[in-house]
């Protein structure tokens, strides 16, 4: 038998392990919605924020929660998360299954609503909730919650809705949210780069500078005719040793001619 919930209804769960669905109808301005589960300690918050199953983290780190994901039904889509009662840990007291729509407000979600099925069978579900907004300005909604009672569980219709989206939500129960991101420098307010100011050449420089000043820029001065070119020398005195594997340059003969020289020459 299939229980229509009113807001703050509660219902006993049979099954040891339930499948939560949440479906709305798709349409033109229809956000995406997502569905989430928050476990939840004996004093009502979260004991880390693993404790916090959500599209960024899909499967609790004990595998007694996880999400099923989306899917197309019919006129409508559906966005699930499964639960394992009987393995739950009794440090876990309460299960609060959450909508969020991407900080669109969920006056434009239209025909929303949460089930509970057992998800060993794939019969009608134990219990459904159709929720409406009580502002329409809600970006987060809590649509209900699985708590324990006694040695069982029971689903309770909530329909609790948060303006500051799954954030605002999320850490309300204690999860710790960082939305701090590294933005680029505004260009437009950097300011201007500042040109480096001239340093003074010491006196010494500025001496030698003036002193030897650099050589005309011109033409280099070709190489002689089979050799390399070479630094000018000048004469040796006669009566000096010959250079090695040249003759005597002579003074002032006139007389005197080099041997000739041309490219055969180079490389012997």
């Amino acid at each position: 038998m299939t229980h229509a919930m009113l807001k703050g209804a509660n219902v006993p769960i049979e099954a040891t392990s339930v499948r939560a669905l949440l479906r709305w109808a798709p349409g033109q301005g229809v956000p995406d919605v997502d569905v989430s589960a928050l476990l939840l300690g004996p004093d009502g918050r979260v004991r880390s924020d693993e404790d916090f199953v959500f599209y960024n983290q899909p499967r609790h780190p004990s595998d007694r929660v996880w999400r099923l994901g989306k899917k197309r039904a019919g006129d409508h889509v559906t966005d699930s998360v499964q639960a394992d009662l009987a393995g739950m840990g009794p440090e876990v007291h309460r299960i609060l299954l959450v909508a969020s729509a991407d900080d669109v407000p969920f006056d434009q979600v239209r025909a929303l609503r949460i089930q509970v099925h057992d998800a060993a069978s794939e019969a009608e579900p134990l219990a459904y909730f159709d929720i409406t907004p009580e502002t329409g300005a809600e970006t987060a909604l809590i649509c209900g919650e699985i708590y324990r009672r006694g040695a069982g569980w029971k689903f309770r219709a909530l329909g609790e809705g948060y303006s500051n989206g799954l954030v605002g939500l999320a850490t309300d129960f204690g999860i710790s949210v960082d939305e701090s991101e590294p933005s680029a420098p505004d260009s437009a307010q950097a300011p201007p780069p500042v040109a480096p100011e001239p340093v003074a050449a010491p006196a010494a420089s500025q001496a030698q500078t003036h002193a030897h000043p650099p050589p005309p820029q011109g033409p280099p001065p070709q190489p002689a005719y089979g050799y390399p070119p070479s630094a000018p020398t000048q004469p040796a005195p006669l009566g000096a040793d010959p250079a090695y594997g040249y003759p005597q340059p002579v003074g002032a003969d006139p007389a005197f001619t080099m041997p000739p020289q041309g490219p055969q020459f180079i490389g012997r």
